[in-house]
């Protein structure tokens, strides 16, 4: 009986580990191919196909050969939070919402991409709203929503 039940657990640990996080790739790239490390340089840059790389099942796009490097040797540092969803929808409505990859914000060291059409610029909700609870909100919520189905 113990055996089983360390087997069943073993079992459950492996699935869970097993499963991806759903990572916003619109158009075949995460943060729809412009340049992460350059969000850091309060800059909003389309990446180059010649300079990509998959970190987590998920391609990224870089300006350069150096900004591929720096992604490469820390890219948590750099991957967008929410698997590169908008931060804004993740909070206040636990869904996974594209981006306009041009809005975006740099809080407590980590990025935030935020979706912006149509009249409606979720950045500027965010922080109307209160970017700190709906950061709280959003962490949690992630947590749920974060993996492939």
């Amino acid at each position: 009986m113990k055996k089983f039940i360390i087997l069943l657990v073993l079992g459950l640990v492996t699935t869970v580990s097993a499963q991806q996080v759903d990572y916003n790739v619109k158009k075949g790239f995460v943060a729809e191919g412009y340049d992460v490390t350059e969000y850091f340089n309060n800059k909003a840059k389309k990446g180059d196909s010649k300079y990509t790389t998959t970190h987590d099942n998920a391609k990224y796009k870089f300006i350069s050969q150096s900004n591929l490097e720096k992604f490469k040797n820390n890219p948590e540092k750099y991957i967008p939070q929410y698997g590169g969803y908008c931060a804004y929808a993740i909070g206040a409505k636990a869904e996974k919402v594209d981006i306009d990859p041009e809005t975006y914000e740099i809080r407590d060291g980590k990025l935030f991409l935020f979706y912006n059409s149509w009249g409606i610029n979720t950045l500027t909700k965010w922080n109307e709203e209160g970017a700190t609870a709906l950061k709280e909100k959003a962490d949690v919520n992630w947590q749920k929503i974060k993996t492939k189905k």
